[in-house]
């Protein structure tokens, strides 16, 4: 019986090369394989002496078979009239990518550039051992799950049990950090699937057996915090009902954490005015206030609108001179009786200090921060770190039942300020947080780190660049998630090695992600649940389909 999808050609030329360009492959495909290939499939092409080839579809085309024309009236007539087509009339070419040359066998399979031509007349097969395809797009064989990979929203199959290609992102320091700690990106539109993908992957991270090494020698569980614009990711707290036993021995087979993780807190930001439902989930409630005193070190935080190069200096001053008099314990109401001083304005205006016009100008957008944030009835955040941040803990922030977008914006940016200056800090006020692995998981990241034209929104973008830069030694890792990635800040942007792109229509989107072009191309018609990954040092850039059913519940 035939073997493979067709052969090597070499009518149309047969050459491999160092610049894609010149490289030219291509494969005929015999009549009755002709109807299951696709663009993107991933064939093995051996060599001689046991190495393969391994490469994808990357174009298909008819050419024609005999000397003659079938752009005629007569021809075309007679096809009209028929009810089939003669495949055997025409050629039918793939032409190939090489993406890599496999060796080995086994536990000592390996790749290495593609660097040999093959035969003429060599058997082109369709890739289907898993450890041949995972060695050929470099995917480890251990990490966090992610989804199978696909081919044009398929999943690929193999002769294996499980028949499916499990994704994972590489998790160990044996070849480089954690890619945790190298920051993930997580963008799709609208009814995409991306907070299920997200909770799918969060709940890797928090599972029992996944730990890291600490500066003093131990081991520990990550701690997750997990800002929550929609109150969905408490509900990680709970099983997902959908999930039968078949499914859960399914899921066991691979290796996937499922189910309720029991130590869930959604840790809730008192606020006047406002009362948190909470009915999705049965997950811990505590709640917290936002200090004034984090001002000291995040005087953004009070900036109730833009502040320009010589406000925001002033701005510093007048607290400074604040907390000096008053301590840790001024509040904002304080702070706000303190402004209204015609004394204090009068002496920084003499002193040269703060010109008065700009001391009223400062006073008027500290003013205009929306009241009801800061010093609620409710223990605050900073004496709460050890129920923030728990080894193998999940904490959520939820925003949802905040009235404002502005009391949103100061809470989140609050309390995950608070998480980036212990981690970074020589001498952190938290050693809980110094001390744990730590991903923060941000939902809407683009309304917190966009650039900005005001002096405190770049200043909160600057806090998070240095977080993004040194994460990877201080184990602190940046999970953004987004359906306009392209509002997010260059400087933190370019510091994500991981992004999980869903579908997103926008092409202003779709660009910004900077993916390869023959995947960006699939972006807009991507179902829910499937996504392209691209994470140039963990693999080679690929397709998957998500987990149709997420591990935790949902909705």
């Amino acid at each position: 019986t035939d073997r493979g999808l067709g052969v090597v050609s070499v009518s149309q030329g047969l050459r491999v090369a160092e610049e894609d360009d010149e490289t030219t492959l291509r494969a005929f495909v015999t009549t009755g394989n002709r109807e299951a290939v696709r663009l993107g499939t991933y064939l093995l092409v051996p060599y001689p002496d046991g190495e393969r080839l391994f490469c994808r579809i990357t174009g298909l085309e008819y050419a024609q078979e005999f000397q003659s024309d079938d752009a005629t009236e007569i021809h075309a007539r007679r096809q009209m009239r028929r009810d089939d087509f003669t495949e055997r009339d025409y050629k039918f070419m793939a032409e190939l990518e090489p993406m890599s040359v496999i060796y080995g066998d086994g536990d000592d399979m390996k790749r290495r550039m593609t660097d040999r031509v093959p035969k003429p007349g060599a058997i082109v097969e369709e890739a289907a051992d898993d450890a041949e395809i995972k060695t050929g797009l470099k995917i480890p064989d251990e990490g966090v799950f992610l989804g199978h990979l696909s081919v044009g929203g398929e999943k690929v199959r193999t002769a294996a049990e499980p028949p499916t290609v499990d994704y994972r992102v590489k998790d160990d320091y044996a070849d480089g950090d954690p890619l945790a700690f190298r920051h993930t990106l997580v963008a799709g539109g609208t009814g995409s699937g991306k907070t299920h993908a997200s909770k799918n992957v969060l709940r890797q991270y928090l599972d029992a057996d996944r730990t890291y090494p600490t500066g003093d020698g131990r081991e520990s569980q990550m701690a997750v915090v997990q800002f929550d614009p929609q109150d969905e990711y408490a509900q990680m707290h709970d099983d997902n009902p959908a999930i039968d036993a078949d499914t859960a021995r399914r899921l066991e087979r691979e290796g996937i954490a499922h189910g309720g993780h029991d130590d869930s807190v959604a840790l809730v930001p008192r606020v006047a005015n406002a009362t948190y439902p909470g009915e999705g989930h049965r997950a811990e409630r505590v709640e917290f206030t936002i200090p004034f005193s984090l001002a000291r070190d995040m005087p953004w935080l009070v900036a109730g609108s833009g502040l320009n190069e010589n406000q925001y200096p002033a701005l510093l001053t007048l607290l400074n001179r604040f907390f000096r008099d008053y301590g840790d314990s001024g509040t904002y109401s304080q702070f706000l009786s303190y402004l209204d001083d015609p004394a204090l304005k009068e002496e920084l205006d003499e002193s040269g200090r703060v010109h008065e016009a700009t001391f009223d100008a400062v006073k008027r957008r500290v003013r205009g921060v929306p009241g009801g944030v800061f010093d609620q009835d409710a223990k605050p955040i900073t004496d709460l770190d050890h129920t923030l941040v728990r080894p193998g803990g999940l904490s959520v922030i939820p925003t949802y039942h905040l009235p404002t977008s502005r009391q949103k914006e100061i809470v989140v940016l609050a309390v995950a300020g608070l998480l980036v200056d212990d981690k970074l800090s020589n001498d952190p006020d938290s050693d809980r947080i110094e001390e744990t692995p730590l991903l923060i998981g941000m939902d809407e990241a683009h309304n917190f780190l966009s650039d900005a034209d005001n002096v405190q929104a770049r200043k909160v973008v600057q806090t998070f660049t240095e977080a993004a830069k040194q994460g990877r030694k201080e184990r602190l890792g940046l999970f953004l998630i987004t359906q306009d990635p392209q509002d997010i800040a260059e400087s933190v942007f370019k510091q994500v090695n991981t992004k999980v792109v869903l579908n997103l229509g926008d092409e202003d989107a779709i660009q910004s992600v900077n993916i390869p072009s023959n995947l960006a191309g699939k972006v807009p018609y991507m179902e829910k649940g499937q996504m392209v990954v691209y994470s140039p040092d963990n693999s080679e850039p690929v397709e998957l389909i998500g987990l149709s059913t997420c591990v935790t519940r949902h909705g």
